[in-house]
């Protein structure tokens, strides 16, 4: 089967608007208080416990893709497509994408937090201690380290073909439970997408009539060759009407008795 038909993975593509709102909202955040007495060091304790733990937890056991958080598909009944699919997530190209993820999001929050009090007026929490903006962010940075994964892994699958991942091994229940990371209520049951097959299907016959056609007219202009050949063989070869051959000078006619 192709990934393109699992209908999840498309939806794990919506993370590409989450990210730039959720960016939006930790300004807001940060800017409800001012910067504290060592807000370097702050910075390095929020981004240690909010994406390189959850990082690090994520490279061990990657983010099952079938997962949006609050619902999931259900392991137990899943295709063996679909466990198959599990199976590449283990690839390094995905590891390394998410592990790019985490790092560069230590700069980033770095910039929010020192550019923060320029939207101080519209922050939700304005007038509200230090702490307790740094704990509200910090949930919202995990969240940003779980939307960059499932929005790699989604990428990846993608732009997977079906005979790559018909021929990678697809893991058991057990092997799911044990090695990936999958919250949420297992009450997420969608349906395959068909437009692969309703593609592959019109194509054919599409290009066959085509064909068709096509020999059908080579054969129509061949044959209008054959004709007009025929027609200009015969003009060729058609008798000459009879009367003196040019430079032959005519006989004269006698005139009729009785006519002088």
């Amino acid at each position: 089967m192709s990934p393109r038909r699992e209908p999840l993975l498309w939806l794990q593509l919506l993370a590409i608007g989450a990210i730039p709102l959720e960016l939006l909202l930790l300004s807001l955040v940060l800017a409800g208080s001012d910067l504290g007495p060592v807000p370097a060091l702050e910075r390095l304790l929020c981004w240690g416990m909010a994406a390189l733990a959850p990082g690090l937890l994520l490279w061990r056991q990657p983010a099952d893709w079938g997962s949006l958080l609050l619902v999931r598909v259900p392991l137990e009944g899943r295709t063996p497509e679909q466990r198959q699919l599990s199976s590449l997530q283990d690839h390094a190209v995905v590891r390394i994408g998410g592990a790019i993820g985490v790092l560069a999001l230590l700069p980033l929050f770095w910039w929010l937090d020192r550019d923060a009090l320029l939207v101080e007026t519209l922050s939700p929490l304005h007038g509200s201690a230090r702490l307790t903006c740094l704990l509200v962010a910090l949930p919202l940075l995990a969240l940003l380290v779980w939307h960059w994964h499932q929005l790699i892994q989604s990428v990846w699958f993608l732009s997977r073909s079906a005979e790559s991942v018909g021929s990678s091994t697809p893991l058991d229940t057990t092997a799911l439970m044990r090695s990936r990371i999958s919250p949420g209520l297992s009450v997420l049951r969608l349906s395959a997408l068909e437009w692969d097959s309703v593609d592959a299907g019109a194509v054919e016959p599409e290009q066959s009539s085509e064909e068709k056609k096509s020999s059908e007219l080579d054969a129509e202009i061949s044959e209008r060759n054959v004709v007009a050949a025929a027609e200009a063989q015969g003009h060729d070869s058609a008798p000459q009407t009879s009367g003196p051959e040019e430079g032959e000078p005519e006989e004269p006619t006698e005139p009729p008795p009785g006519s002088a």
